[in-house]
């Protein structure tokens, strides 16, 4: 994750055509942005005779990774090669003496203090915690409902983040990358005059984020940040957190895209989502070394680089009809191999279920 410092004089991430620092679709409400794609998902369905299609895409994942799918399910899928490429990890189901037994699943695992706690079941980045030290770890873990299962992996030393798509048909020998984006995180930079609220109103982009800035900054909104420090606005690389994304198409190599391919391969029957990864540098990325797996996601998953505030709203919607109309044809190929699709009643009670965990987790960090 590249941290981007904001101040009144600093831009905080790349101006779209029109010179706004937001595109013109980025923070529409969720409802009017997948209309369009919810209309085309209904009529691919009736095409493919089965709404839930894609869901056999990922035969192996609960609805092919579209709702309801553990994310520790899936990384424990990874064979020897894939694993090695993965973050660290355990999981823990929230009890009584939650700081103990996950100390002890964590030296099990050969993991230690910085870890990342996240839900098992999640979406969006929805309740991903940092802790450092003992005592976060004890506040992050009480901070979920009991009965809850977290994942907690080892917290990734290199700085940046991006998110991979990764697309393989079943007749197909080798998967291609039909996306990259890279994940910024904002850091606000003090001047040692202006409170970290009138910092944030003097940004062109965070003066229209406030209402996703300032629940997580709440208690810091009236401090005088002094010259020269800096604060992160968000930990998770999510959009809908306040990440700012960027199209790194021109970074897809075939280097980078053979590397994934020998990875994604050792995951049985995996053939759609996005791989989300923090890296060391570009040129790492490229030459398809020095990165980290966080967590795999399946269909249900984005081509990020839509997001970039330079992206047109013909552009998105282009990338959003291709993928979704890959996630059909990959998943009809499967279910002509004997796969079946979820149904899409199932699929419906679980996006309940996980709406309903989601309600229960606390603010992400």
């Amino acid at each position: 994750m590249t941290k981007q410092p904001l101040s009144a004089h600093a831009q905080s991430a790349p101006q779209s055509q029109n010179g706004s620092p937001l595109s013109s679709f980025e923070f529409w409400p969720g409802w009017i942005f997948y209309t369009p794609i919810v209309i085309y998902w209904i009529l691919l369905g009736l095409r493919y005779r089965d709404f839930s299609t894609p869901t056999a895409a990922n035969p192996r994942i609960e609805t092919g990774g579209l709702c309801g799918e553990s994310k520790s399910g899936i990384l424990d899928m990874a064979g020897t090669t894939a694993a090695r490429w993965i973050a660290p990890y355990t999981t823990l189901f929230t009890s009584t003496d939650d700081t103990r037994r996950a100390e002890e699943a964590m030296a099990h695992k050969g993991l230690s203090l910085p870890v990342v706690v996240k839900p098992d079941i999640g979406c969006n980045g929805t309740g991903v915690k940092l802790a450092r030290t003992s005592a976060e770890l004890d506040a992050a873990l009480a901070a979920f409902p009991r009965g809850i299962k977290l994942v907690i992996q080892r917290l990734i030393p290199y700085r940046h983040e991006a998110g991979l798509f990764y697309i393989r048909h079943p007749d197909s020998p080798h998967g291609t990358l039909s996306s990259l984006t890279y994940k910024d995180i904002p850091a606000l930079s003090g001047n040692g005059r202006d409170t970290v609220l009138e910092l944030l109103k003097q940004d062109p982009r965070t003066r229209l984020l406030l209402h996703i800035y300032t629940p997580r900054l709440q208690n810091r909104l009236h401090e005088i940040l002094p010259e020269g420090e800096t604060i992160d606005l968000v930990f998770t690389g999510n959009h809908c957190k306040g990440a700012i994304f960027r199209n790194g198409a021109a970074d897809i190599t075939p280097a980078l895209t053979a590397r994934l391919d020998e990875i994604m391969q050792d995951i049985p029957d995996f053939h759609f989502g996005r791989v989300d990864v923090k890296f060391d540098s570009v040129d790492a990325l490229r030459a398809g070394e020095k990165f980290e797996i966080i967590e795999i996601n399946g269909v249900g998953s984005e081509a990020t680089h839509i997001w970039d505030s330079r992206t047109s709203l013909r552009e998105a919607y282009a990338a959003q009809f291709h993928h979704y109309g890959e996630t059909f044809r990959i998943g009809a190929k499967k279910k002509k191999a004997g796969w079946k699709s979820s149904g899409l009643w199932h699929g419906v009670r679980l996006w309940r279920r996980q709406k309903r965990l989601l309600a229960s987790y606390p603010m992400n960090d």
